[in-house]
């Protein structure tokens, strides 16, 4: 039996799941271990870094709904057939972070939701919690499967540039959230919200100068900026036909998925 610790993660992955072997299960140095994750879509097999002889570490896939998997730790060494070696149950599961970017998704084009998302500002979170919920919520809106038409200023197009309106970029902005706006910045009108002033005729740019959010200035003025150095820590995803392969920079972990 192997230990997960946690046994549990959120559907947008990205966490580092613990992986105890028993004593049996010691690694010696020529054995690679694999985990195979199988939902009742897809499949996901990531590669483990060993801590110790008697510990691996790995990061948890992203997943495409809320429910109980099978994980299976797997084997190899050249010259041998690969071994399943223990299984377990793992859930993925729908969090705080991942309800929050599905709100933030549909209220776009909301001026009562985010003016809601102003009123938050009032009891500024600090600086530790405020980094944990921009990877969060980004990693989270990164993975939601946002519709074709989706637009930052959200689907009533037609209001013109000069209306004075609250954005989810001046959301993004206000609370420093750099890796959030750094995606809505890829997404489309997240340029044009740039321009956008509010009722009291600031724009995301004036609000990060008034602020002091430096790196996020620049991010937003700069013609070359270049994504934060914070994405680094965080996976990166090439897709192939059913397939996708994620790469986290962090842990220099691997993660096929497939559809099962």
């Amino acid at each position: 039996v192997m230990k997960l610790n946690p046994q549990q993660a959120p559907l947008y992955g990205d966490s580092v799941i613990t992986v105890q072997l028993t004593e049996e299960d010691k690694v010696e140095d020529d054995v690679v271990f694999y985990l195979v994750f199988t939902g009742s879509t897809v499949q996901h097999c990531t590669s483990t870094r060993k801590i110790n002889p008697g510990s691996l570490e790995t990061i948890s896939p992203g997943h495409d709904c809320c429910e109980t998997v099978k994980v299976a730790l797997c084997a190899s060494r050249e010259g041998h057939p690969v071994l399943v070696v223990a299984e377990e149950s793992f859930q993925f599961v729908q969090d705080e972070a991942y309800d929050a970017a599905q709100f933030l998704a549909t209220c776009a084009g909301n001026q009562q939701a985010l003016n809601f998302t102003r009123f938050l500002d009032r009891s500024r979170p600090p600086a530790a919690d405020v980094d944990f919920l921009d990877e969060k919520v980004a990693l989270a809106f990164r993975h939601l499967k946002l519709p074709a038409e989706w637009n930052v200023l959200g689907a009533d197009q037609s209001l013109t540039e000069n209306i004075p309106r609250e954005t989810l970029m001046h959301f993004a902005v206000r609370l420093g959230l750099l890796r959030l706006t750094w995606f809505l910045l890829q997404q489309p009108g997240g340029r044009g919200a740039l321009s956008i002033h509010n009722n009291e005729g600031a724009t995301p740019v004036s609000l990060a100068l008034e602020r002091g959010y430096q790196k996020l200035h620049q991010l937003l003025t700069e013609e070359e900026a270049r994504e934060p150095d914070s994405w680094s820590t965080l996976s990166h995803t090439v897709h192939l036909g059913d397939y996708s392969v994620k790469h986290h920079r962090g842990l220099d972990v691997y993660m096929l998925t497939a559809e099962a």
